[in-house]
């Protein structure tokens, strides 16, 4: 009888390291996916209205960080560095060699002015106190110049400065919630 019993025990103890190293193998995998792929990312603020909203979810993917291929137009989520290290969610207006002014209300990118069809159409763009130091400013290699759709509750290059490339966490590639809204970027 203990040889019949014998085989049972092994299959079982098989069967179940196999699927200990199933589970371990799923959660690194996912992890990796996480980590260097695609994420979720919530939104908190009303700083890229009409466009985002504040509980709209949002995912990101992250591979063209590894080739720093971040375009104009994007909306980005990056490490904001302040006291609570919160991540922000913003649109990329400028990148690195492009000049950027604010006058009049309006934004210019390279001498001409930036059509932001995105926006309200009563949208009025103030410069900040980086910008105001700066009239026109040329960003850095390395860097990105950001601003919220919501230009009057948002926190963006505009008091911050530029954002460095290496604080960008991915960008928005789709709002699935509200489902309502599901939204391609």
């Amino acid at each position: 009888m203990d040889n019949k019993n014998s085989p049972s025990k092994s299959n079982k103890k098989n069967t179940a390291r196999d699927y200990v190293i199933s589970i371990l193998l799923a959660v690194i995998i996912a992890l990796a996916f996480r980590t260097y792929v695609f994420a979720r990312a919530d939104v908190d603020g009303e700083s890229m209205m009409s466009t985002l909203h504040d509980k709209d979810v949002i995912f990101v993917e992250k591979l063209s960080l590894l080739t720093h291929s971040i375009k104009r137009g994007q909306i980005i989520i990056f490490n904001s560095h302040n006291s609570a290290d919160d991540i922000y969610v913003k649109r990329v207006i400028a990148v690195a060699g492009d000049e950027i002014e604010i006058k009049d209300g309006k934004v210019f990118l390279n001498g001409s002015e930036l059509n932001e069809s995105y926006l309200d159409s009563n949208t009025i763009t103030t410069p900040g106190p980086f910008m105001k130091n700066n009239a026109i400013y040329k960003v850095e290699k390395d860097h990105v110049f950001v601003l919220g759709d919501n230009r009057e509750d948002s926190i963006d290059s505009r008091i911050l400065g530029p954002i460095n490339i290496k604080d960008i966490k991915g960008h928005a590639i789709i709002r699935v919630y509200p489902f309502s809204r599901i939204t391609i970027f």
